[in-house]
């Protein structure tokens, strides 16, 4: 029988402390996760294929695909802004103070 133990994060930081991370760390995640998430569900709006998006942005299809099964993991955040203006799109930078 195994001893396991469950944790639970509810915001990025809870998770980087939870795994020794700094707030560096989280920050990142946090930020990326997001603008995985709007990427996401602009692509799904559009209703433009995957291929058209990857042509369009001058990506490789591959790389679009991981990003659009929200796996952005050694996908640069140039690489995501160029994703998200292919689809039209701009991001506004709003700041907020780290609860």
């Amino acid at each position: 029988m195994s001893n396991k133990t469950s944790y639970s994060a509810k915001s990025a930081y809870e998770l980087a402390d939870l795994l020794g991370l700094s707030k560096f760390d989280a920050a990142e995640m946090e930020f990326r996760a997001g603008l995985n998430a709007a990427i996401i569900q602009k692509f799904k709006a559009a209703k433009v294929t995957q291929e058209a998006l990857a042509k369009k942005a001058k990506l490789s299809r591959t790389r679009l695909t991981a990003l659009l099964n929200n796996n952005s993991y050694g996908l640069s955040t140039d690489f995501m802004l160029r994703v998200l203006t292919a689809l039209g799109y701009k991001a506004d930078l709003k700041l907020s103070k780290i609860a």
